[in-house]
């Protein structure tokens, strides 16, 4: 009954609330060709249609739970033309457990971009306390593009993924050529919806998600890329914004372009923080008995492997190798330590620890996690829809500017300067049709942070809670690892389940200490294989 008396008001106000922000996409992307009122009436009638639609709910799978249910709703291709083409949004929702007291729908997706969250309803269910499921439907969808979500494929053999490359004066012609290549391959395979795989569009699914379900508001959880979702949807949407949780936490005026220069930046700090852990404890490892042997026992080992690749587990590791690996494990300084000592071991031909060197082995390409159908290179396609069609604006045309970018940053950044400001395919993408969202908004949030986080560093949380003027921000101190929320610490999650309970935000910032467990369950969490649905989304060293 409750549903019913909702939907007549909702399916009015979802237009209502799109339609302000498909004026400003059709202006942007046409400026001689500003929407009339009949158009705008044609695109209202168009959105109508599609709130009206009903899911059908079914089992998820035969080996899930009977209570995880799946379902496919249309979206529109291109908001600013409703009435053509369509793609599919895979949703999926765990019910309430106690409908009376229920309080609405609670969002949430694991991060990317590019990260299928299907199956995000499951992990919650396990993160939140019980009375946390008795308040929510437990939504879950797989972003436009990604999984099941009509996925998108710009046809990337594995070596096409490996993204991350060092600056080398002599394979920059090379990688520019790479780059151009992915840009190319992703334009002649689906550039006729990659321009419409970006985070706006994301949100507007979201609303429209929201108010096929008959609700007038959404409660939200998103780490890493999924904070950037979120506050997206917050500045078109702010009066359907409930309570949000913000994990890990992209700085919106640095996407995309900045976010990955950041991982340079942000290990810098973390590196100069192991150097001095490593050399108080230079009886137990061995590396160095102040900072500066520290630092120096590391790049002599980068330079042999450079002058001849180190083998790891059987596979040779050169210094570039062990940068791009360190660049992650030095914001945990026990697991960079013990990584570095079996490091020197097998460069002294000596046995070491598979496990402890597996940090520092080279790959290409992440694959997809996810449904047969998927194509496995999804995640990278939809990454680089995301990352260069979010703002085009971020990447400059002239490949030499990355060239210089890559020379200074590695001078600046030396651990990993140039692997995050060389050339990359959004250099030879098209334009985007929106301009990046600026978020600027007053709408409550909560922001959760670890102080030593390799993905999204603690400056780019604090940038976000500056942008949400009415956010409070829970900031864990001594905190490992990306992604925070749960971590088995009484403090954050304590703090997080409160707010979600009740929607009370804390009266102001507040900070919690990281323990030895919630560091270890950081640790465990990072390294696990990537599921469809992982709550934490640092389990690649190439997304947020």
């Amino acid at each position: 009954m409750r549903r019913r008396r909702l939907a007549p008001l909702v399916a009015v106000s979802v237009t209502a609330t799109l339609a302000p922000a498909l004026a400003t996409a059709t202006a942007t992307a046409a400026p001689a060709a500003t929407p009339s009122a009949a158009s705008s009436s044609a695109a209202k009638g168009a959105l109508d249609r599609y709130v009206q639609q009903k899911p059908r709910w079914k089992r998820c799978s035969a080996d899930s739970p009977a209570t995880f249910q799946c379902a496919t709703i249309k979206v529109p291709l291109d908001y600013r033309a409703p009435e053509g083409k369509r793609m599919d949004l895979a949703i999926s929702r765990i019910k309430s457990t106690a409908p009376g007291k229920r309080h609405g729908v609670l969002f949430s997706n694991p991060g990317g971009p590019g990260g299928p969250g299907l199956f995000m309803p499951l992990s919650m269910q396990e993160s939140l306390p019980r009375s946390g499921r008795q308040k929510y439907d437990l939504i879950g969808f797989d972003p436009r593009g990604v999984g099941r979500s009509s996925p998108v494929s710009c046809g990337l053999k594995p070596k096409d993924e490996n993204w991350l490359r060092p600056y080398k004066e002599k394979t920059f012609d090379k990688d520019v050529a790479w780059a151009r290549a992915v840009a190319k391959k992703c334009r002649n395979k689906a550039g006729g919806t990659l321009g419409h795989i970006t985070t706006r569009n994301t949100a507007r699914d979201m609303d429209l998600l929201r108010a096929v379900l008959g609700e007038k508001k959404i409660s939200y959880v998103g780490y890493s890329y999924g904070t950037y979702l979120g506050s997206v949807y917050t500045q078109l949407f702010p009066g359907r914004a409930d309570r949000f949780v913000l994990d890990s936490a992209v700085d919106p005026a640095r996407a995309w372009r900045g976010m990955i220069q950041w991982w340079a930046e942000g290990a810098e700090p973390a590196f100069d923080r192991w150097t001095g852990w490593t050399a108080e404890r230079s009886r137990k490892y061995g590396l160095g008995d102040t900072p500066k042997k520290v630092e120096r026992t590391f790049w002599d080992l980068v330079a042999q492997a450079d002058e001849k690749p180190i083998e790891v587990d059987g596979q040779p590791t050169t210094g570039d190798d062990i940068r791009s690996g360190f660049r992650g494990a030095v914001f945990s300084p026990k697991e960079a330590a013990e990584g570095l000592v079996e490091l020197k071991k097998a460069a002294a031909g000596k046995p070491a620890s598979a496990k402890k060197l597996a940090v520092f082995a080279g790959s290409e390409g992440t694959g997809t996690a996810g449904a047969a159908e998927t194509p496995s290179d999804n995640m990278t396609a939809s990454l680089w829809a995301v990352v260069c069609g979010d703002n085009s604006a971020a990447w400059s045309r002239d490949p030499e500017s990355y060239r210089r970018d890559a020379i200074e940053d590695k001078g600046r950044y030396p651990l990993f300067g140039d692997f995050a400001s060389s050339i990359k395919p959004c250099a030879f993408w098209g334009k985007s049709a929106e301009p990046a969202t600026e978020v600027n908004n007053t709408v409550g949030s909560l922001i959760v942070q670890n102080e030593w986080d390799a993905q999204t560093p603690l400056p780019s949380a604090q940038a976000l809670h500056a942008d949400l003027k009415r956010s409070k921000m829970l900031t864990v101190l001594g905190g490992e690892g990306h992604g925070v929320y749960p971590n088995g610490n009484a403090c954050t999650d304590g703090t997080v389940n409160r707010y979600l309970l009740t929607g009370k935000l804390p009266a102001k910032d507040v900070t919690c200490k990281a323990t030895a467990d919630s560091n270890a369950e950081a640790r465990k969490n990072r390294k696990r294989d990537a599921l469809p649905g992982s709550p934490l989304p640092g389990r690649a060293p190439d997304r947020f």
